[in-house]
């Protein structure tokens, strides 16, 4: 059994872990990782160094709620994260918190996790208390000064910019049974079934809690949801192909907009094309109804503009044509396509999925402006390089600089309203089931440490620039130049 620190639960990730060490590329786990519970100070300098003016991080749901419920809260977690909060806030760092990425509670996923509809009410009683706790914190300070005692209540800075659930996408992952194996926790359900069970749930809950800080929390605290959609940009392999093209946004369908359509398009629901092949695709297998769950009219109403900008992870590009693939029923199926990458496609050391490709964010940030408007504001609350860990991490910073001057493309060029960038990660760590083998932080953690010693990166001195200059340093215009030369050929 083991004991997590000052009162944590259990989450889906620590037991799988446990269970599963064979899941993970080196069979390490999460248990202390990078230890930011005891480094936070240290590290809040860390970033304040940097002159970054925001960090990101995720509360875990079972640190403040062991069991997931609202009978289990704990005095601890809470504390922690509100030391964070104000450590953050004293050096002038706007803390944007991530309510959930992907540590359920391992007490709800026994009643069925993200696959049953009552979660919806719990993610909501747990988004109150997060609300409650760090939405508007007033503190009492005690001065003493000349042996007189002064009462005061000072109104701190309080947290303005939340995020719901990031990565949906991937969460369902971990519903899709046999379809993806040994990936993701909690490895639960049925393929073709309950990653899209999964997905309106969260959907659902996301919603739920959107129009709880409407309701309760809005006027007084005067901040800003999203829930943070992941997706890679798609190329067609043939670009003089119009069945290749078609795949290509056929699959943005199945990916950004399983998500994207029913919160920010102008009818809601799911995409028309996601819809009529599901069904079609069911009815084949022998199902009675659509895999894919429905909308109720009150529930489109609920889900559709539930959201104050749009959060947007994205790391790479994949070419992709028509193909069947893919067990029966399964998502993979339902999506119809073959990925591919080019060779000469520049490539991470350790993570072969992720192709340097800058020009497909810009594409993807051009696309959801033209598909969903203007209305909403797009803050890219991911985008990062995953090395082996070394120091001299050129690669990082080549990567960093060209996807950013792609992202100024986008902004200045194209007029897509960016208006903020986050890298991942600060800190090398768990990198899911990749272990740490995989490194994405510019600050190296010794893992074979106890202290967990961090030391700066080369791409450290790039962000360092960055934010001194607030421009992209001119010698990486050439890389960028070299990189968009071969993406697309």
């Amino acid at each position: 059994m083991v004991h997590y620190v000052a009162g944590k639960g259990e989450s889906i990730w620590d037991s799988f872990l446990h269970a599963h060490p064979e899941a993970v590329a080196d069979h390490t786990n999460g248990d202390i990782a990078a230890d930011f519970y005891h480094k936070y100070k240290e590290d809040v300098q860390r970033i304040k160094s940097l002159r970054l003016s925001a960090f990101r991080f995720s509360i875990s749901w079972p640190r403040i709620m062991p069991t997931g419920m609202l009978n289990s809260l704990n005095q601890e977690g809470i504390n922690f994260y509100n030391d964070l909060i104000n450590e953050l806030i004293a050096n002038g760092i706007t803390p944007i918190i991530t309510m959930y990425h992907w540590d359920l509670p391992q007490k709800l996923q026994d009643l069925g996790g993200w696959t049953n509809k009552i979660i919806s009410e719990y993610f909501e009683d747990y988004a109150d208390i997060l609300f409650k706790c760090y939405g508007d914190r007033v503190c009492t300070y005690i001065q003493f000064y000349f042996y007189l005692f002064i009462y005061y209540n000072l109104r701190t800075h309080n947290v303005k910019w939340w995020v719901t659930i990031n990565e949906p996408t991937k969460i369902t992952e971990g519903y899709g049974g046999n379809e993806t194996g040994l990936g993701y926790p909690p490895n639960a359900s049925e393929p073709g079934i309950g990653p899209y069970l999964a997905g309106h749930n969260m959907l659902l809950s996301h919603a739920r809690v959107y129009h709880l800080y409407d309701r309760k929390y809005r006027v007084q605290q005067k901040g800003y949801i999203t829930i943070v959609l992941e997706t890679f940009w798609f190329e067609p392999l043939d670009n003089s192909s119009q069945a290749d093209h078609d795949a290509a946004k056929q699959t943005l369908e199945f990916n950004l907009g399983w998500f994207a359509n029913p919160i920010y398009s102008e009818e809601g629901d799911y995409p028309q094309i996601m819809k009529d092949i599901i069904s079609n695709n069911s009815k084949k297998e022998g199902f009675r109804r659509s895999r894919l769950p429905e909308f109720t009219k009150d529930e489109l109403q609920l889900v559709r503009g539930s959201t104050d900008y749009f959060g947007l992870n994205q790391y790479t590009t994949n070419k992709v044509t028509f193909k069947e693939v893919g067990l029966s029923p399964s998502r993979a199926r339902d999506i119809g396509v073959q990925f591919s990458v080019p060779e000469f496609w520049p490539t991470s050391e350790t993570s072969k999925w992720e192709k340097v490709v800058p020009k497909g964010l810009r594409k993807l940030l051009k696309y959801i402006q033209d598909t969903y408007g203007k209305n909403f504001k797009i803050f890219i609350t991911e985008n990062g390089y995953i090395d082996d860990g070394r120091i001299e991490d050129v690669h990082r910073m080549i990567y960093i600089a060209t996807y950013m001057m792609e992202t100024w493309k986008a902004m200045y060029l194209d007029e897509v309203n960016v208006i903020g960038y986050t890298i991942w990660s600060l800190l090398d760590n768990v990198e899911w089931t990749s272990g740490y083998r995989s490194k994405a932080g510019i600050f190296r953690v010794d893992f074979n440490s106890s202290d967990r010693t961090r030391t700066p990166k080369y791409s450290t001195l790039l962000v360092k620039q960055i934010t001194a200059t607030r421009c992209i340093p001119k010698n990486y215009v050439n890389y960028l130049n070299q990189l968009n030369d071969l993406e697309f050929t």
